[in-house]
């Protein structure tokens, strides 16, 4: 009999170490004089306690190693537990939300999609604004841990490939996936207290600058502001550009630089791909922008550059309403969004590497076709990958795809238009944030929406920051048989 109670000691320390990050909110509305403390306060009371009973509870069936079904559990149980206490101050707080917004806003923070049903974000006490960027500063560092120490070993969409990539790269170095994920967090830190310092330089204030900052590590996309990065100058949105192009980039060869080797950082192909990527759809844009208006001004390409580069990693920040823009724009942000970054980071869709992986296969069968005695390996960086990677990929995508059509049509069942059903799918399982249209787009969010909406969107952040493979897994008979 599968044993739940190691996976459910695991949720409950991390559920109290959530109740002590509610602690520092608490404090600030503290020093804010709003008022506003106690929706805090109780809420890590309510948090530690259930953390902590879980935790004692289960402690004697603690142990060093798990087993594949009880990993499973415990990531997909991880991103379930933490949204609903994490959605606490929520509902507690100066907010109106109800418990589908709360657990929304959590949801959405926790697997920094960026997505909100919050308004009038300026008349916020501080400590619900910085509660926002926690979530999703904690989200972003737990992703990249998920991605780099269980996804691989769980063979979720092809990120086995990883598994040498990541840690026999890194030989004598760094031998051990704990000390990895250790380095990693320090590493995300590091960057998060230099972002603080640059947007500072930039114009923010103090406050500002420190929960954007943890928002654009995380790649997650939540503003102090409604109007989002529009409340900001020119040098805050080239900071922003910088940062969440770092935040998209693999974890691990940061990790790798850090111990003195910053090469593989330039050779890796998601590296390259990601900043083709970026170059492609930035100069389209611009070309675009220079054919509508026959004028190229630096505000036109930087507010190219940084929305692109925004949706691109499924940050989710806006400076300019680009559904003003044409419809080639609006189409080229729909299609980017479904790119995402780079495995190991915090960014999120379908990641860069798969679809190298894609192109791969498909041209190893065009050359099978052309020369049908010939022997033709797909390769990935240089080396040959294997039939069981190429399936996990070649089953990503059609799970995604699949799961996107499914969810637009029961969002349209719910009454949404078709814009707002397939651009909020897709901003939602691709963890991107903003949608298309006059209600989800970029000038617009989500607090319109009806409540069953708001849950099937719910579900499809979760589903889609555990790159999908990981949450169907556990509603298969045959994962309950193994």
């Amino acid at each position: 009999m599968l044993d739940l109670r190691p996976v459910f000691y695991v949720i409950g320390l991390l559920v109290v170490a959530l109740g002590v990050a509610m602690l520092l909110p608490l404090l600030i509305d503290l020093a804010e004089g709003r008022g506003h403390w106690p929706a805090f306060g109780i809420s890590a009371g309510i948090t530690i306690t259930i953390g902590a009973a879980t935790t004692l509870f289960c402690r004697s069936r603690r142990t060093e190693r798990l087993r594949l079904q009880q990993t499973f559990l415990l990531t997909t149980g991880v991103w379930l537990a933490l949204p609903i206490f994490g959605a606490l101050p929520f509902l507690f707080g100066m907010t109106d939300a109800r418990v589908v917004d709360a657990f929304f806003e959590a949801m959405s923070g926790l697997t920094t999609t960026g997505a909100t049903v919050l308004t009038d974000l300026e008349t916020l006490p501080k400590g619900l604004l910085l509660w926002r960027g926690i979530l999703q500063w904690l989200g972003g560092v737990g992703i990249i841990v998920v991605a780099m120490v269980f996804l691989p070993e769980l063979r979720v969409g092809g990120m086995q490939i990883f598994r040498s990539a990541a840690f026999d790269t890194l030989g004598k170095i760094l031998p051990r996936a704990t000390e990895i994920a250790s380095r990693i967090s320090v590493i995300y830190l590091s960057l998060t207290l230099f972002c603080v310092a640059a947007y500072m330089l930039a114009g923010m204030d103090a406050f500002d600058a420190t929960v954007h900052a943890m928002t654009t590590l995380a790649t997650g996309g939540f503003a102090n502001y409604d109007s989002s990065f529009a409340a900001f100058g020119p040098a805050v949105e080239y900071v922003a550009v910088v940062f969440m192009i770092l935040a998209a980039l693999p974890f691990v060869r940061f990790v790798q630089m850090t111990a003195g080797t910053a090469r593989p950082l330039f050779t890796d192909p998601q590296v390259r791909g990601f900043f083709l990527a970026c170059f492609v759809a930035v100069a389209l844009l611009v070309m675009w922008q220079v054919s509508q208006q026959q004028d190229l001004t630096e505000e036109g390409v930087r507010k190219v550059l940084f929305n692109t580069v925004s949706i691109l990693t499924g940050t989710g920040y806006a400076s300019d309403d680009y559904m003003q823009w044409g419809p080639f724009p609006v189409a080229m942000m729909f299609f980017i969004g479904l790119i995402g970054g780079c495995a190991g980071s915090t960014s999120c869709s379908i990641k860069i590497f798969r679809y190298q992986l894609l192109f791969a296969s498909v041209r190893a069968q065009m050359q099978r076709i052309y020369t049908p005695h010939g022997i033709f390996t797909p390769r990935y960086d240089g080396r040959p990958v294997d039939d069981d990677v190429l399936n996990s990929v070649m089953s990503f995508f059609i799970f995604f795809i699949v799961t996107l059509g499914l969810l637009s049509i029961a969002l349209g069942l719910t009454g949404l238009d078709f814009i707002t059903a397939l651009s909020g799918a897709g901003a939602a399982l691709a963890n991107i944030g903003p949608g298309l249209g006059d209600v989800i787009g970029p000038a617009g969010n989500y607090a319109p929406l009806n409540d069953t909406a708001k849950w099937i969107l719910s579900a499809a952040m979760f589903i889609g920051r555990l790159e999908l493979l990981a949450v169907y897994a556990i509603f298969t008979l045959s994962f309950w048989r193994a």
